[in-house]
């Protein structure tokens, strides 16, 4: 989720969050691997049972030297995990957990009402994929900026394919939802330049990125906060505020784009939180003041999100012990870290990652919910227009057509293609899509992996 004054949810298969510094301790047995290359990073691994799954199942730490301590958890495809590729899914907040993510949206299962037991997931997107998640059992020194979070994902993966080599070969992509918006472009391109650098390194593995996902993400604040007046006058669920009110924040964005683009020729942290502010209190507050869900336009106050089990199971002995996590490590859903904020990190652009990503064949899908505020359609569609590649005219010309469930046939949602970057609004869902739409959210993640058109 996008942490603007508040986090809901904020999900990641391995996004790397940190918590207060606690000393990690497992009643598991576990493995240490390492790599010559990052010695300043080791992973200790265990191999939990649990979520309902006969999968082979990897949990554990990536340890940054002594002060950072990063948690994940890793499931093998339900199909045929020799052959189906590798998914990275990233999320949000920044500041809250993955596990929402797992738990409610797109993991091997959720949590029952009660938090006694699980419910295996039959749509869970590791049907046909090796999934990693991870979770807000990390713990440490906070990481500030997204560019620092790339640099760590990569040495996590570089060791995690040398000592499971079995992995090692297989397409790979990264996906995720919200923030990771600003995550996935930056860790995809480091990829590129590190695979195009370390050609000829022996002790370097080549990542087989084949294609980044991004659901409902921030990927240029500069773009998307000009659409929340559409998004709250224009939607095709009617309108939240009236006419004047979205004319006032028409005529405020002005002044919040003047501020933004102060920021980025003086990249001076006060001119960052300064913008952040005054976008905030003009483009953002007239929704939330209404008491419409952010993240939902459809509802009133908050979705039923689930947080109070998710946070009551994560934090039961038997779990952790399951997943080698320390049982005085107290588990919260959300902290509300304002970390990223203070470092100039929220209001940064990464589009601009994205050309380099096409035009190194990599593909590229940006998908929607057509009911989420926060990081809404209209915003996302601008910016994939606004996208400065060798394929922009191509892809502003293209037409937009039904796509179509192959199970069920139903017109799930509109989608627009031009060579390697397709833009896909879903209907009926959220800022969590998976969550929303379920059957849909297969159909598109498992036609996209499988490099099918949607």
């Amino acid at each position: 989720m996008i942490n603007l004054t508040h986090s809901k949810f904020g999900a990641i298969f391995l996004v790397f969050e940190v918590l207060l510094l606690c000393h990690f301790a497992s009643a598991q047995q576990t493995r240490l691997l390492s790599h010559d290359a990052f010695p300043e990073y080791k992973i200790e691994l265990n191999e939990p049972q649990l979520c309902n799954e006969t999968a082979q199942q990897y949990s554990g730490y990536l340890h940054v030297n002594k002060n950072i301590h990063l948690f994940f958890w890793f499931f093998e495809s339900r199909n045929q995990h020799q052959d189906d590729p590798i998914v990275l899914w990233l999320n949000g907040g920044p500041g809250c957990s993955s596990l929402t993510g797992l738990y409610s949206e797109l993991g091997p299962c959720s949590i029952n009402p009660g938090a006694d037991s699980t419910t295996f997931n039959p749509y869970s997107w590791n049907n046909k994929a090796n999934i990693f998640l991870g979770s807000r059992y990390s713990y440490g020194d906070y990481i500030n900026s997204t560019f620092t979070a790339a640099e760590n994902v990569y040495a996590f993966l570089q060791i995690f394919f040398k000592e499971l080599p079995k992995y090692a070969n297989l397409d790979f992509h990264i996906a995720g939802e919200s923030y990771a918006g600003h995550y996935i472009p930056a860790i995809a391109s480091d990829i590129i330049e590190y695979n195009n650098n370390n050609g000829s390194r022996k002790d370097i593995g080549h990542i087989n990125l084949e294609s980044i996902l991004i659901g409902n993400g921030l990927v240029n604040p500069l773009v998307q906060f000009k659409y929340y007046p559409d998004m709250a006058c224009n939607s095709s669920y009617g309108r939240v505020l009236n006419d004047s009110t979205c004319s006032q924040m028409r005529q405020d964005y002005t002044q919040c784009a003047k501020l933004i683009k102060k920021f980025y020729l003086s990249n001076n942290t006060q001119d960052s939180l300064d913008a952040q502010v005054y976008c905030t209190s003009k483009l953002f507050d007239p929704y939330v003041q209404t008491g419409r869900d952010p993240y939902d336009i459809r509802c009133s106050n908050n979705c039923d999100s689930g947080l109070d089990d998710i946070d009551k199971y994560s934090n039961r002995g038997d779990v952790k012990t399951q997943l080698g996590v320390n049982s005085s490590l107290t588990f919260n859903s959300c902290n509300g870290q304002p970390k990223f904020a203070l470092t100039g990190d929220f209001l940064r652009p990464f589009d601009i990652d994205i050309p380099l990503l096409l035009g190194s064949n990599i593909r590229v899908l940006i998908y929607a919910g057509d009911a989420d505020f926060i990081c809404n359609w209209f915003g996302n569609e601008a910016w994939t227009k606004e996208l400065k590649w060798n394929g922009a005219e191509g892809f502003k010309n293209a037409n937009t057509t039904s796509w179509i469930i192959n199970s069920t046939g139903e017109h799930a949602g509109d989608v627009t293609t031009f060579e390697g970057l397709t833009f896909l609004k879903v209907f009926k869902a959220g800022h969590l899509v998976p969550h929303d739409q379920p059957v849909a959210s297969l159909d598109f993640f498992n036609r996209w992996i499988s490099k099918n058109y949607l």
